[in-house]
C-alpha cells in the first residue's frame, strides 16, 4: 500500500512537469514570427528609387523579442525555475541585440541601392544635357563661346559644370581628340573672359565727366546722355572747311533726304546689300559726341542691352595707342597690352568668334600709318610695330573675321583708304530739339532752363556752336555762373564773350580753390596771367602742327616744365586737361578745339600787343590749320 502511494506521486509529479514543459513550448511559438524573411514584391512592380528611398528601416513594425528553444540565441533564456528573473535593464539589453541582423542589413542595403539608382538618374540627365551644350559650341559655325555662367545660377552649379568642362576635355584628350579638346577649352575660357570684360567695361564707361576727364563729380551716363544725331552716308573726303563753318553748312541741309541711324544698328546691313558691313567710320568734328558715341555703344553691349551676337568688344583711343609707337607687339599682345581679361583667359584664336575692334580718335594718330608699303600680315600671333597692327587690320589682311569702327575728325578721314572702308557716317551732333533737352536735363530751375534756351535762340553763332554737346556745357557752366552771380544781366552773345567768361569762371574757381579768395570777377593776379599766357603759346604753336593732344615732349619743345603743365590742369581743371593712359602715362589737351583756338588767337593778339610781332605774317606762318581757324 504504501509503495502504491509512492508511485502515485512520483507519477503526478512527471505529469506536473511534462505539463509544465508543454505549456511553455506552447507560449514560445505563438511568441514565434512565421519567417524572418521580407515577402517577395509582386512580379513586374519593382518600387521606384524614390519609393525605396522612403521605405526606411525605421517604418518597419515591431521586431520580435524571443526565438525558439532550439535557436542558438535561446542558450541564455532558460527559465530560472526557482524564480530568479533578469532585470528589467537587462532585458532591454537583449531584445535590442536580439534584432536579427541579417534583416537589417538587408533593409540598410536596400536604402543604399534607392539612393544610387536616383544618383545615376540625376547625373546621366545632368551629363546628357551638358554634352548636348557642349557639341553645339563645338560646331565650326556656333558664333558662340560657353558661357561661364548662366541666369540664375549659383556657385555650386557652375563649379560643378566647371568641373565636368575638365572631365570632358580630359577624356576627348584621351580619345585622340586634341583639337576639340582645345577647341572647348578656348571656348569655355571665352565665356569667363567676357563675363569679366562687360564687368570692367561697365565700370570704365557707366559714368562721364562732361569736358573734364577724372576730375569733379561723375554723372551716370545713361542718365546724361542725349541721343546723338547721326546720318548714314558721305564719303571720307578731306573738308578743309573750318568746323564751325561745317556745323552751319550742316544745320542748313534739308534738300535731300537724309538717313538716321541708331548706334546699336551701326554695323547692320542696310537693305539691298549683300556682303556684310565690316569697317565703319564716323566723321564728326571736334567734341560732337563721337567718344560718347563708342561708349554708349559698349555700354550697351556690356549691360547685356544691345548687340549680345558681338562675343568681344575692344575699345582702343590713339591717345594710348601713340604711347607704343616704338614697340612690337602681335595683334593678340596688343589686345593683352590693353585688356588683361583675355591674357588670363589665354585667348588668342580671335577668329573663332564675333569680334569689334573700336579706334577712337583718328585725327589724334601719331603713328605712320601706310597703307601702300607696309608688310602684309596675317598671323595674329606675330610681332611687328603698332602702325604696321594697325594698317593690316584695317586693310583686312589681319583677322578678315573682326568688325573695326573708326571715328576721326573730318580733316583727317582720308588717312585710311575709300577701299578699306565700307560704310560712312556723320555725327551732326544736337539738334535743335536735343539742345534744349540738354539744357533742361542740365537746369531743375524752370525759369533758369527758359532764361538760357531763349538766349541761345537769340544768338545765332551760339545757337550754331550749340550743335556741339561739349560746347552746350561750357555754355551752360558760363551762363549759370553769371544768373547766380550777377542775377543774370547781359548775357555774352559772341563766341569771344563767351571764352571770355569761360576764363573769368576758371580763374573764380582757382582763387578759391588755392588762393582762398571769395571768387569774385576782379580775381586776376599775375600768378593767374601767366598761366593764361603759357597756355595761350602751346595752344599756338601746337596747333600750326596740327595737334589737339600733348604729350611730355611736346610740352617740353614749348618751354612748359611738365610739373607746370600739371598744374595748369590743376588750375584750370575745365579748360586744359589732364588724362592717364594706359600705366598712368600723362596726357594733355584742351577741353575742346575752339577754346584752344580762342587761346591761340589770344596768345598772338597779346604777343603783337606786348612787342609788335605779327605771328599771322606770311613770314611767320607756316601751313597749318590755324590760318581757317582765324577766320572766326
Amino acid at each position: 500500500m504504501e509503495e502504491r502511494l509512492l508511485e502515485m506521486e512520483e507519477r503526478g509529479s512527471m505529469e506536473r512537469l511534462e505539463w509544465q514543459k508543454e505549456r511553455i513550448t506552447m507560449e514560445r511559438t505563438q511568441q514565434r514570427p512565421e519567417s524572418l524573411e521580407p515577402e517577395p514584391e509582386p512580379q513586374g512592380q519593382q518600387p521606384s528609387a524614390e519609393m525605396r528611398i522612403q521605405q526606411r528601416p525605421d517604418s518597419a513594425g515591431p521586431e520580435p523579442s524571443c526565438v525558439s528553444f532550439k535557436s542558438d540565441q535561446s542558450n541564455e533564456r532558460f527559465i530560472d525555475f526557482k524564480g530568479q528573473q533578469p532585470s528589467a535593464d537587462k532585458r532591454v539589453d537583449q531584445e535590442i541585440s536580439e534584432v536579427p541582423s541579417a534583416q537589417s542589413a538587408q533593409q540598410h542595403q536596400t536604402h543604399l541601392d534607392s539612393i544610387f539608382m536616383l544618383l545615376e538618374e540625376n547625373i546621366c540627365t545632368f551629363v546628357k544635357n551638358e554634352l548636348k551644350k557642349i557639341q553645339k559650341v563645338l560646331n565650326p559655325d556656333y558664333p558662340e563661346c560657353l558661357e561661364s555662367q548662366r541666369e540664375g545660377e549659383d556657385e555650386e552649379q557652375r563649379s560643378s559644370r566647371e568641373a565636368f568642362l575638365k572631365i570632358t576635355m580630359h577624356f576627348l584628350r584621351r580619345m585622340k581628340q586634341d583639337e576639340l579638346a582645345d577647341r572647348l577649352q578656348s571656348r569655355s575660357s571665352a565665356g569667363v573672359c567676357k563675363r569679366k570684360l562687360k564687368s570692367n567695361l561697365n565700370k570704365k564707361f557707366q559714368c562721364v565727366f562732361e569736358g573734364i576727364a577724372k576730375a569733379g563729380n561723375p554723372t551716370l551716363l545713361n542718365q546724361m546722355f542725349t541721343e546723338i544725331y547721326i546720318m548714314e552716308g558721305g564719303t571720307a573726303e578731306v573738308n578743309d572747311e573750318h568746323e564751325v563753318r561745317q556745323i552751319e553748312t550742316a544745320s542748313r541741309k534739308s534738300d535731300r533726304p537724309e538717313t538716321t541711324i541708331r548706334r546699336e544698328d551701326i554695323f547692320e546691313t542696310p537693305h539691298g546689300r549683300e556682303e556684310p558691313i565690316r569697317t565703319v567710320m564716323t566723321k564728326g568734328v571736334a567734341g560732337i559726341g563721337k567718344t560718347v558715341l563708342t561708349q554708349k555703344f559698349t555700354l550697351g553691349w556690356a549691360e547685356d542691352k544691345a548687340n549680345q551676337d558681338i562675343q568681344f568688344i575692344f575699345p582702343f583711343t590713339f591717345r594710348e595707342l601713340n604711347m607704343l609707337k616704338e614697340r612690337k607687339y602681335s595683334l593678340v599682345e596688343l589686345v593683352d597690352h590693353f585688356f588683361s581679361e583675355t591674357k588670363e583667359a589665354g585667348i588668342c584664336r580671335f577668329e573663332e568668334f564675333p569680334v569689334v575692334f573700336i579706334f577712337d580718335g583718328l585725327d589724334e594718330c601719331r603713328l605712320p600709318l601706310d597703307f601702300l608699303n607696309t608688310e602684309i600680315l596675317t598671323d595674329v600671333t606675330e610681332s611687328t610695330s603698332v602702325d604696321v597692327l594697325l594698317t593690316n587690320l584695317i586693310r583686312g589682311k589681319l583677322l578678315p573675321s573682326a568688325r573695326l569702327w573708326i571715328t576721326t575728325r573730318p580733316s583727317a578721314a582720308n588717312q585710311i583708304p575709300a577701299e578699306c572702308v565700307h560704310v560712312v557716317t556723320e555725327v551732326r551732333g544736337f539738334t535743335d530739339q536735343q539742345k534744349e533737352e540738354y539744357f533742361r536735363k542740365r537746369f531743375r530751375d524752370k525759369k533758369q532752363e527758359s532764361r538760357i534756351i531763349s538766349h541761345i535762340k537769340t544768338s545765332r553763332s551760339l545757337h550754331i556752336m550749340c550743335h556741339i554737346p561739349v560746347f552746350c556745357w561750357i555754355t551752360a557752366t558760363v551762363l549759370e555762373d553769371m544768373l547766380k552771380t550777377r542775377g543774370g544781366g547781359e548775357l555774352p552773345k559772341t563766341l569771344t564773350e563767351m571764352y571770355i567768361h569761360f576764363l573769368v569762371v576758371q580763374s573764380k574757381l582757382q582763387n578759391i580753390k588755392y588762393g582762398g579768395g571769395a571768387g569774385t570777377d576782379s580775381n586776376w593776379n599775375k600768378e593767374t596771367m601767366k598761366m593764361i599766357e603759357s597756355l595761350g603759346k602751346l595752344a599756338f604753336e601746337q596747333l600750326q602742327k596740327g595737334n589737339l593732344i600733348f604729350y611730355e615732349s611736346d610740352l617740353t619743345e614749348c618751354g612748359i616744365d611738365i610739373r607746370s603743365a600739371s598744374v595748369y590742369s590743376g588750375v584750370f581743371t575745365q579748360i586744359f586737361k589732364e588724362e592717364r593712359g594706359l600705366y598712368e602715362d600723362k596726357v594733355f589737351c584742351f577741353v575742346h578745339l575752339s577754346v584752344q583756338e580762342f587761346l591761340a588767337a589770344l596768345h598772338v593778339h597779346l604777343t603783337f600787343i606786348n612787342s609788335g610781332v605779327n605771328l599771322l605774317s606770311e613770314e611767320k606762318q607756316p601751313p597749318g590749320c590755324l590760318k581757317s581757324s582765324s577766320q572766326t
